[in-house]
């Protein structure tokens, strides 16, 4: 989708294209569809499971900048260098979530949404330097499904067919399951496989407008 282009063999989202659908739902509750305790994340499990939670906790700050929402902005933020941390690329997202926090203090939302833009390319490229390429394509997906979960929400609000093709992703969707397998399976990754491969079945492969119905599973699937 144009939301996303590939890095080498990573799939990497396009920020301000993210920006731009959420942009499409403007008037929505968005209280509704940010989750509590993602701002306050903290590292546990191995790192294939902090990778993933950095990339839903970087989701969830588009959320929270498209909110207007400065403290879970802030708190978001904090989250980010802390999982970072957790994987060793902190220096490479330190500067970037100060930058974000004074921005979100001044309620200079224009320069939040140009920080935030940043912030998974700087992940991104702090993997590239630890010769991380695994990590760095389950932060992309884990990105990715906070996404969706967001999307499924929004749609969900005042659900119309136009609205739900935007979940429509089959090749990304491909891409994703490749990559799991040529991953060690373990018990995390054999998950979401299968995650994948559910959603699928609902998003693709067929000529017919997403129902109401396949969206409420996509949402639970995303979670």
């Amino acid at each position: 989708p144009r939301q996303a282009k590939p890095i080498s063999e990573v799939v990497v989202p396009i920020p301000s294209k993210i920006f731009e659908s959420l942009d499409k739902f403007s008037n929505a509750n968005w209280r509704l569809v940010q989750l509590d305790g993602l701002a306050r994340a903290k590292p546990h499990g191995d790192q294939t499971q902090i990778a993933l939670l950095l990339g839903v906790v970087i989701g969830e700050g588009f959320i929270a900048v498209e909110a207007h929402d400065a403290a879970e902005v802030k708190e978001v933020g904090n989250a980010v260098l802390t999982l970072a941390r957790g994987l060793g690329v902190e220096p490479t997202v330190m500067r970037r979530s100060r930058s974000i926090v004074e921005h979100a203090d001044k309620n200079d939302w224009p320069a939040v949404r140009r920080e935030w833009d940043g912030v998974l390319p700087d992940v991104q490229e702090g993997m590239k330097q630890l010769n991380s390429e695994q990590l760095s394509q389950l932060v992309s997906l884990g990105g990715w499904l906070r996404g969706t979960r967001a999307l499924t929400a929004l749609i969900l609000q005042r659900y119309s067919a136009a609205d739900a093709e935007l979940l429509r992703q089959p090749a990304l969707l491909d891409r994703f399951e490749t990559q799991l397998g040529k991953m060690p399976q373990t018990a995390t990754i054999s998950r979401m496989q299968e995650g994948v491969r559910k959603m699928r079945s609902l998003v693709a492969g067929s000529d017919l407008a997403t129902s109401e119905k396949s969206v409420r599973n996509l949402a639970i699937l995303c979670d």
